[in-house]
This record gives C-alpha cells, structure tokens and sequence, in this order.
C-alpha cells in the first residue's frame, strides 16, 4: 500500500509534467498561423505623455505581474494561489467555498482522477473493485470523490471553521532554496482570517477527514495505517502543488524564451 501511495505522488507530478509539450505546441501552432504585421509608423508629433500616478508606498511597481494566472500550463486549475499586495486581504467564506468549488469541479480534474483511476487499475488497488470496465468505473468514481472531499475540507469547510486562509501566498523572488523552503513551510504554517502566522489546521485537519471519509468506499484500505497513508499522500501531493506555484512564472519565462529562441532561429539562418 505504502508503495501505490508513492506511486500516486509520482503520478500526479508526471501528469503536470506530461502537460507541458502540449501547452507548448499549442503555442508554437498559434504562433505559426498568427499574420505578421508591420510596425505602425510614429506620428510626426506625439502626444504629450500623460504622467503616470506615483504608487503607493510598498506597492509593487508593476501591479500586472503581481496577478496570479488562473491556470497553469494553461490547464492545471491556479485559483488557490493568492495576488501578491503589500498588505494582507482578508477572503470571504463564500470566497473560500468557491476556491474549493473552482478546484473540484474544473474540467482538468475529471482528466486528473481518470489518470489515477488508470494507475490504480494497473496496480489492482482495491481488488474487490474488479477489473475491466466496472472496475475502472469504481476506481475513477473514488479517485475523484477523494479529490473533491479534500478540497472540500482543505479549501472550503475547514478553513471557514476555523478562520483559516486556505490560499497560497507566492514569494516569487530571490533565491531559489529560499523559494523551495516558503512553499513547502506553507504546509505547517498558513494565514489566520486576521493575517497573522498559525499552524495550518486546515491542511491536516482536512485532509485527515477526507481520508477517513474514504473508509466508507475504500472496503480494503480501512483503519489507522491506511487512513494515515492517504492524509500522508495528499499532503505531499499537495507540497509539489505549492511549488509548482511557486515556481511557475520562471517555467512560464523560460518556456516563452525557448519560443524566441526557435522563432528567430529561421531568421537568423535566412539572412546568412
């Protein structure tokens, strides 16, 4: 068992991976069928340029880069990751029950629990579940409702219970190690509703009740060890997810630089 839950964080990492050529060559298509269109000639006399506003104190300098994109590769759901802003902004319950919302009932999900019901087909987890199409159908069925109870928990119910905010709040500069080690802190401490600093009950707590929810469907998998071994997993599959936040503006930046690479490569070879 312990080696099938392994198995499934390693999953989850090859399935955000495996997304990445695809992003790219839906790029690389668009990029190719876009016309090409000659710079607009400057006016004989410009405008007098209106001058831009003086921000705040402590706000970033470029509020844009600031925003969070809503999905990552274009396809993994992103609504949990919280705008970076010099002060704290305080969510709503009803804000925190559509995060979970969001994150449950995204349409990468139903392709995501497919992937697991998959895996757990291969390995015969559960084997009163069966083989073949049935018992595909019964391994997607709780392979999704494991999914979708733990946002629930983790994202909606237990944060507003107790006044936790369940978003993750990038860092999204300076080193590397530093990065790495805020977002997998961010697992042991989150935000209280006020802003300051607590364990984050929310993580734990939430997903120890969905997996011990999962005792209700999971005939084979009941108890203490294997209630532990599923909050385990879905806590550390939950820790990549952070970093995968965290880090993706530079996979975006790097992915956007190959692109210039290779668009100008024919250019450069065109004009030799």
């Amino acid at each position: 068992m312990a080696q099938f839950r392994t198995g499934r964080l390693y999953a989850t990492i090859a399935l955000g991976l495996a997304l990445i050529p695809c992003r790219m060559l839906a790029q690389q298509s668009a990029a190719a069928t876009a016309p090409a269109s000659a710079p607009a000639a400057a006016p004989a006399t410009a405008p007098a340029a209106t001058p831009a506003s003086k921000p705040q104190p402590g706000t970033p300098a470029d509020t844009k880069d600031e925003q969070p994109d809503k999905r990552i590769l274009g396809v993994l759901p992103n609504y949990r990751t919280a705008a970076k802003t010099s002060e704290y902004q305080p969510i709503t319950p009803r804000q925190k029950f559509m995060i979970a919302v969001k994150d449950s009932f995204d349409w990468p999900v139903y392709f995501v629990s497919g992937g697991f019901a998959l895996l757990y087909q291969m390995e015969n987890q559960n084997p009163s579940f069966g083989q073949g199409l049935k018992g595909y159908a019964r391994r997607y069925v709780t392979s999704y409702a494991d999914q979708t109870i733990g946002n629930m928990m983790t994202e909606g119910i237990v944060p507003t219970l107790l006044h936790e905010d369940p978003r993750y709040f990038p860092m999204w500069q300076g080193g590397k190690w530093r990065r790495a080690w805020w977002a997998g802190r961010q697992i042991i401490v989150d935000r209280s509703d006020k802003g300051g600093a607590r364990f984050n009950s929310s993580e734990w707590l939430g997903n120890a009740a969905a997996a011990a929810i999962g005792n209700l469907y999971y005939p084979q998998a009941r108890g203490l060890g294997p209630t532990w071994q599923r909050t385990y997993t879905q806590v550390a599959t939950d820790t990549f997810s952070n970093e995968l936040k965290e880090f993706w503006p530079d996979i975006k930046h790097f992915i956007k630089r190959a692109h210039a690479t290779a668009a100008d490569a024919p250019n450069s070879t065109s004009q030799h």
